[in-house]
């Protein structure tokens, strides 16, 4: 199906190459994982199949690239189209269309596929992926979720033979990323698509993978997720816990593990470790918030209190309402009812400067704060505006996201590496209030564990931090709190341990596992005899 022969590539300026020496063949109907640190070359190797790369990004390719036998190397994304379906990180940066259902019949159109046969497909993937509902929707109205089902939508009405998908639930709540792995995952059963995917949250695709392929050091490691699980640098809770226990053969899937739990249960003391949660005066006050967009009420009469040195976590299904919360906290974004105060301001009726250093606002999508040439640049400024002592910037960054040149681009970096400089930029200058919406996309979990103590970091020194997530293993270990949102208003809200087991969709590994209060590997690791 798709081969690579002894590929490498190198970046224009880069001192060395980002992958070497790859030998990669993609068989018909598998599913295979692609998983490595953030910035080691996952997405480079993805686009390389598509032709992305070298075609749009530049640099030096060596080596074959085959589809069928044949070569395609130099051959225009645009030509392989209709072999090879590519979908994003950041699905709305693709979107040539207006609404979903014009943009689901977009790529036909280009294809010149006949109006019957266009209609039909469109209606198949409206109901496939579960969004029939949002066919007429404008596409920047719709959740950052809502809009990665209707990137995936627009490539699977062109029936590529081989799916390329860069973090594709990444944007998605728990619920809805199972679906659109099930739905993969029955594409590849029943259709006989090939998919390759490169995906952080490994506990979301691992059950469905038939190979891994780990990218660490230019190089490309492929084989059983088992097998190459044992010493991988990237793993979920459950390959964690597996570890921890000496489990062997490491159990892949909760079910697997949940077999085996009794005799680690035995060797854990109880009760179960809990963080200190006292707290300091409340840092930031809002009731009676509503935020309104057209005839859509986002968030409906919500009071939400996040006290110094305290981390609240926002969540809820894709659409319910949390970034829209957020916005109209920072006080930037649209606020039609309610009253707010952060160290006696309100955000909404300060300056924009002011506004920001009261609630620091990391958003969705990252590159929106990104305007100067280089990294170092970005780095620089930031210092600069926070009155911060010259390379605190560029200190976070290498904690969240080591390696990355000084001189490189913000837009030559993965998603990842662009979220590590935004999230490195706003933390610089330290503000009362760090929120945050979906901190960790595009985050491998050795940098979640350094964002866990970033943040946990600015709560002891008496900031407050509130971020809306999908990521569930990430609350468990870092949250204090818990508000889970649905149609725009708080519908459960308390300690992690008494919320997150109150749905299955929310439920980390560890608890559905072990059950009895352990939420994160950690805890374990920190009561066992």
């Amino acid at each position: 199906m798709i081969e690579l022969r002894d590929v490498t590539f190198t970046y224009d300026g880069a001192d060395g190459p980002v992958l070497r020496d790859v030998d990669l063949t993609l068989d018909e109907s598998e599913l295979v994982l692609v998983s490595g640190r953030t910035g080691t070359g996952k997405s480079t190797l993805l686009r390389i199949m598509n032709g992305l790369v070298p075609h749009f990004t530049g640099g030096e390719l060596r080596g074959g690239v085959l589809i069928d036998g044949a070569s395609v190397a130099g051959v225009p994304p645009r030509e392989l189209a209709h072999l090879v379906g590519w979908v994003g990180q950041d699905p709305l940066a693709g979107f040539v269309a207006d609404t979903v259902e014009e943009e689901l019949a977009y790529g036909m159109e280009q294809l010149g596929v006949d109006h019957t046969t266009m209609r039909r497909r469109v209606e198949e993937t409206l109901d496939l992926l579960g969004i029939e509902e949002l066919r007429s929707r404008p596409l920047r109205m719709l959740s950052g979720g809502q809009q990665q089902r209707v990137a995936i939508g627009a490539v699977l009405t062109m029936h590529p033979r081989v799916l390329v998908l860069d973090e594709p639930t990444s944007a998605l709540d728990p619920t809805a990323a199972e679906e659109v792995l099930a739905t993969l995952a029955r594409l590849v059963d029943d259709v006989g698509l090939t998919v390759v995917l490169a995906e952080h949250r490994m506990e979301r695709v691992i059950p469905f993978a038939d190979r891994l392929a780990l990218v660490e050091e230019a190089a490309v490691r492929v084989g059983d997720p088992a097998a190459l699980l044992v010493d991988s640098p990237v793993a979920p809770p459950v390959i964690e816990l597996g570890r921890l226990a000496g489990w062997s053969p490491l159990p892949l899937s909760v079910r697997a593990a949940r077999r085996r739990r009794e005799e680690l249960r035995a060797r854990l003391e109880a009760p179960v470790p809990r963080r200190d949660r006292g707290h300091g005066d409340v840092l930031l006050r809002a009731s009676g918030v509503t935020v309104t967009h057209g005839s859509v009420q986002a968030v409906r009469d919500v009071s939400v209190r996040v006290h110094r040195g305290e981390v609240v976590a926002l969540m809820g299904r894709n659409g319910a309402g949390k970034s829209s919360l957020l916005w109209a906290l920072q006080g930037a974004g649209r606020r039609d009812a309610g009253q707010m105060e952060v160290a006696g301001e309100d955000p909404f009726e300060v300056g924009a400067g002011r506004a920001r250093s009261l609630v620091g606002l990391v958003p969705q999508a990252a590159g929106d704060l990104l305007y100067l040439e280089t990294v170092a640049l970005e780095c620089a400024a930031a210092d600069g505006q926070a009155a911060a002592t010259q390379g605190r910037c560029r200190s976070l960054l290498d904690r969240l996201a080591p390696g990355i040149e000084a001189g490189r681009h913000p837009r030559d970096l993965s998603e990842g590496q662009r979220l590590a400089l935004v999230l490195a930029i706003v933390l610089t200058a330290e503000p009362a209030v760090v929120a945050l919406d979906e901190p960790t996309r595009g985050l491998d979990y050795t940098a979640k564990a350094e964002l866990r103590a970033i943040l946990r970091g600015l709560a002891d020194e008496g900031h407050g931090v509130l971020l809306a997530t999908h990521d569930v293993e990430f609350v468990a270990g870092v949250a204090d709190s818990v508000a889970v949102m649905a149609a725009g208003e708080v519908v459960s809200s308390g300690a992690p341990e008494l919320v997150l087991p109150e749905s299955p969709a929310f439920a980390p590994q560890t608890w559905k596992i072990l059950g009895d209060d352990w939420l994160t590997v950690d805890q374990v690791a920190g009561a066992l005899r």
